[in-house]
């Protein structure tokens, strides 16, 4: 039997909202496996999430740049907001964005790339910067996008400065049309993005272990119900299209009018553009997601409320 610590009990409880003491008692039926545990708890109904999106625990920026029809997200960590609202760290971060926009958004290249001005490898550079800020700080990843024709349009939500803040998308679109009825279907698009966080573009992008993990978490909650292997074939099936639709960008439902799909909003922006329309790719990132940051005080509640164990 795994130990179960304090911190895993916390992990849990993040990734799917489920109380405490289920939280434990999830991780001890499955010997410590978090992602059991989920599972676990989606079965019993204690679980919230359908789907991890993460938890942001680390701070620092994400930044955008785009030139032309390429646009590129960075991400830089750091211990603290304080060090976010660093204007030499912004410099930093937004010189960075635009190194990334070289090496088409690829993040051990861009880690080996110079810094301007510099005769260090970004890597390097960031080290440097440690010691004269005073914080750990890394340049955690990076993604970029292009399009032969059309347009990359970045948006940042929770802006700390110009081109940089919390979570960042870009979102690619391509077309002949006109240039700005483009941007303005991809700005509202890259919104929908940043608050509906899909997980693919199209079904059949869709990461398959995570489509069957989903489809065997739905058959034991539908084989709960007692129906027969029949019954229980169609419920998965209905359920998980509204997986889909939750999860898949073009089936989601358009956040901005809440009753058009996405794929519909792109085939009906074909009017104001002057020309056919494809949504070909998004990148979202989310400071911090899936970064793990001990908490101390929250750690010593859960041991006493479990018993230190």
């Amino acid at each position: 039997m795994a130990a179960i610590s304090a911190a895993m009990v916390k992990d849990l409880r993040d990734k799917t909202g489920a109380g405490m003491m289920d939280c434990k008692a999830a991780l001890k039926e499955t010997d410590g496996d978090v992602e059991a545990a989920v599972d676990w708890l989606r079965k019993k109904g204690l679980a919230k999430a359908a789907k991890k999106a993460g938890r942001t625990a680390a701070d620092g920026l994400v930044a955008v740049a785009t030139s032309g029809e390429k646009g590129v997200l960075v991400e830089v960590n750091a211990e603290t907001d304080f060090v976010a609202r660093n204007e030499t760290f912004q410099k930093m971060v937004a010189n960075i964005a635009e190194i990334a926009l070289g090496v088409d958004g690829d993040t051990e290249k861009l880690k080996a790339a110079n810094y301007p001005g510099s005769d260090k490898t970004i890597d390097e550079y960031i080290s440097e910067m440690i010691g004269q800020i005073g914080e750990n700080m890394a340049l955690r990843r990076a993604a970029g996008l292009s399009v032969d024709e059309g347009v990359i349009v970045p948006y940042i939500h929770t802006q700390v400065c110009e081109g940089a803040g919390k979570i960042g998308v870009i979102v690619a679109l391509k077309s002949s049309g006109d240039k700005d009825a483009l941007n303005a279907l991809g700005k509202q698009i890259a919104m929908h993005v940043a608050a509906a966080r899909p997980l693919s573009l199209k079904v059949e992008e869709l990461d398959a272990a995570v489509v069957q993990r989903e489809k065997d978490v739905l058959s034991d909650q539908a084989r709960a119900s007692g129906k027969p292997e029949n019954i229980i074939e169609k419920m998965v099936e209905g359920r998980l299209r509204k997986f889909y639709e939750e999860s898949v960008l073009l089936e989601q439902i358009f956040v901005i009018d809440g009753e058009t799909r996405i794929a519909k909003v792109v085939e009906n922006a074909k009017g104001a553009a002057g020309a056919e329309v494809e949504l070909v790719g998004f990148e979202r990132f989310e400071l911090g997601e899936g970064i793990e940051v001990a908490e101390d005080d929250f750690a010593a509640e859960v041991q006493a409320m479990a018993g230190g164990n």
